[in-house]
């Protein structure tokens, strides 16, 4: 048994990985912004804590001694909340506070939720460059989330990474099946789908049994 620390557990990812921690036995500290709003995470094995996945200092108070990290936080939760109040910089600032912090505290594992939108369509172009297939409003968070990948892919640091990216198609009612597939830089077909539960697992899995190192992949079924 081990602990992890999720960023975001008050999401549908975070709340999902939570879930599948527990019920293989590791003890998760939930961190969210606001505790008071999330007193269902309370829960045998989980401590719930306030935090800011942007904030360096108060990330190290938090993670050091622990096995790994889970980045899943989004400050965007559709396009009808718009875009008055996105950060462009939101993604790269957490991905530096995250890489700053797990080095310094000897953490070796980070794992974050990716986005479809900058996985590449079969001509080698990323999906939120396609009007047809990926909505024009949502594309500055989509931008957002593509600069946060690109400052991983660029640090030089001992952090061992992985971003982990699902389909268009997550489900959050979907089963937790336990099966998965791996892919890479490239869309999976359009029919392709995964639960939040799914998720979790290949999450967990490769906390447990790391196999993809500094690295985004993408996740179906």
């Amino acid at each position: 048994m081990s602990s992890i620390v999720i960023f975001g557990a008050g999401g549908r990812a975070g709340r999902a990985v939570t879930a599948e921690a527990r019920g293989r036995g590791h003890q998760v500290i939930a961190v969210v912004r606001e505790p008071a709003k999330y007193g269902d995470l309370v829960a045998e094995g989980v401590s719930v804590m306030q935090g800011d996945v942007t904030d360096a200092e108060r990330i190290s108070s938090i993670v050091r001694g622990h096995k790994a990290v889970i980045h899943a936080v989004t400050p965007f939760n559709g396009p009808e909340q718009g875009f008055a109040d996105l950060d462009p910089e939101f993604f790269v600032k957490a991905a530096d506070a995250l890489l700053h912090s797990l080095a310094e505290t000897g953490v070796p594992r980070l794992l974050v939720v990716g986005l479809f939108a900058n996985l590449k369509d079969a001509d080698g172009r990323p999906v939120m460059d396609d009007p047809s297939v990926f909505p024009a409003e949502i594309r500055p968070f989509a931008a957002a989330h593509t600069a946060g990948l690109d400052r991983l892919k660029a640090q030089d640091a001992v952090v061992d990474w992985l971003m982990l990216t699902p389909p268009a198609r997550l489900e959050w009612d979907g089963l937790r099946t336990g099966r998965y597939r791996l892919g890479g830089e490239t869309a999976p077909p359009a029919s392709a789908h995964l639960s939040y539960a799914d998720l979790a697992v290949a999450m967990i899995d490769e906390i447990e049994t790391p196999q993809h190192h500094r690295t985004r992949v993408s996740v179906f079924t």
